[in-house]
């Protein structure tokens, strides 16, 4: 920690497994498909599928460029450190701040719109009561950051068996269901269907639109992986450990997760009355297996949910700690604390879930301006991705005295970084242009725009003033070799 100014404040406990299950837990494929196959389905129909392999060769591009960063700037707050030790502290803040709202607003999105009704459906209670969900998202949300406050170690654990539970979930559900429809498939109405089926396209949008909506799937669902960057200051061997688990969360996460679309597509019933239901993949589960595991089904997503909310609200706090140690953000000297015997950044944590919490309350009084919220999100972890590979190409060749990197792309790295570019602009732009993401959009302008208030108000004195930012601590560029 030394080499970058800071000193050693967590203890160093998570190692190569428990970093994977990071990773692989925020991406969570079980919650991203339950959630996003819906949208994919009703845009384009079953060929929807075919469209998360594009998803998963886009990211792992992205993921690539980020995992060589990851070795090089092993620090909490990663997409913020990258920025800021690449281009400067003012872009740093700009990135953290987008990096702060996409958590501020995606968890308690996670827990009043996903994780909520099915925890309601599960227990046999009414998905319809606000009040008795609001109350399960505020106990989940309450929950997780408790347990990321008692010691990180256990929030590893929780994440450690979500591994499998992801697996389950996913893989081996998709299978039971497929071999279900191998067995009876003549039973289907209609005289069920062959693998001719996945190529199905079923929409009267134009095509433009029908593949951007079929793309979804994937692009909504494959973010997140950098949160193993975010937990590095706790990691053993970091530069090494922490690169190699994001690589592996998208890989294993794309390969699984295209595992799973071809098993419940093939598995659809019905596919007019599949496009209907409000929960697809609980449709098909409940024909094949009936209302019993299908319940089991549920809560392993449940779960999966869950775990995804203990793992950002991790995410969430050291992106908000770092960005404090460096003092950018207001009440800086609370936030960038370590309490001594647990080792984790409760005020971070706490003011995290207050925010949480708060926007959950808003959320909850006005539905439609909560979905217009969470509906930024989509575009958010994509331009913070952008910003941060653009930095990356414009100025690795300038800089100077990198030192060791834990993962090097070599001679492959300015092609990769400029696919990459490619793929997020493409992606930037279809969540971005179409009218139906117009209020999103604003959003994220409003939340820049009032990250800009801060800076004109405080912010920019101290970065002046050099109280601020990276220049207390390095000055120095770094170049990677």
């Amino acid at each position: 920690m030394g080499e970058f100014g800071y000193a050693a404040q967590f203890p160093r406990v998570l190692r190569r497994f428990a970093l994977f299950a990071i990773a692989f837990s925020i991406v969570s494929i079980t919650t991203g498909i339950f959630v996003n196959y819906a949208y994919g389905l009703t845009q384009l129909g079953p060929a929807a599928i075919w469209l998360w392999p594009v998803a998963a060769v886009g990211q792992f591009l992205v993921v690539l460029v980020l995992a060589e960063l990851a070795g090089y700037f092993p620090l909490a707050g990663a997409n913020y450190q990258w920025t800021a030790r690449l281009v400067g502290s003012r872009f740093g803040y700009v990135v953290g701040s987008l990096g702060v709202l996409y958590g501020a607003v995606g968890l308690p999105g996670i827990a009043l719109i996903g994780l909520a009704p099915l925890t309601a459906t599960v227990l046999g209670l009414d998905a319809g009561n606000v009040r008795l969900l609001l109350f399960i998202a505020v106990l989940a949300l309450v929950v997780a950051y408790l347990v990321n406050i008692v010691r990180v170690q256990l929030a590893a654990r929780v994440n450690n068996v979500a591994v499998f539970a992801e697996i389950i979930g996913t893989v081996v559900l998709s299978v039971v269901v497929f071999l279900a429809w191998v067995r009876g498939g003549a039973d289907v109405p209609g005289g069920g269907h062959g693998f001719g089926f996945l190529f199905t396209t079923a929409t009267d949008a134009p095509l433009a639109d029908a593949l951007v909506g079929g793309a979804l799937i994937g692009i909504f669902t494959l973010v997140g992986f950098e949160a193993a960057a975010d937990m590095a200051e706790e990691a053993v061997d970091a530069r090494r450990a922490v690169p190699r688990a994001m690589i592996l969360s998208v890989v294993v996460s794309g390969v699984l997760g295209m595992f799973a679309l071809v098993g419940f597509t093939l598995a659809i019933p019905d596919l007019a009355a599949v496009q209907a239901s409000p929960v697809p993949l609980a449709a098909i589960a409940q024909y094949w297996l009936g209302p019993v595991l299908t319940k089991v089904f549920l809560a392993i997503v449940v779960f999966s949910m869950f775990a995804l909310i203990v793992v950002a609200a991790a995410s969430n706090s050291r992106l908000i700690f770092a960005m404090a140690r460096d003092a950018m953000l207001p009440f800086s000297t609370a936030l960038a604390r370590v309490h001594p015997r647990t080792g984790t950044p409760v005020t971070a944590l706490v003011v995290s879930l207050v925010v949480c919490l708060v926007l959950l309350a808003y959320g909850t009084a006005d539905g439609n301006a909560f979905a217009v919220l969470v509906g930024a999100t989509a575009l958010v972890p994509y331009l913070v991705y952008l910003l941060t590979i653009g930095g990356y190409l414009g100025r690795r060749r300038s800089l100077v005295d990198a030192g060791e990197g834990g993962f090097r792309l070599g001679a492959a790295a300015l092609p990769v970084a400029g696919l990459a570019v490619l793929w997020l602009v493409a992606v930037v732009a279809a969540l971005t242009l179409p009218e139906a993401f117009r209020s999103a959009d604003y959003v994220v302008l409003a939340a820049l725009a009032l990250a800009g208030l801060w800076y004109v108000a405080v912010l920019r004195r101290r970065l002046r003033d050099g109280t601020a930012g990276l220049g207390s601590t390095r000055t120095d560029p770094v170049e990677i070799r």
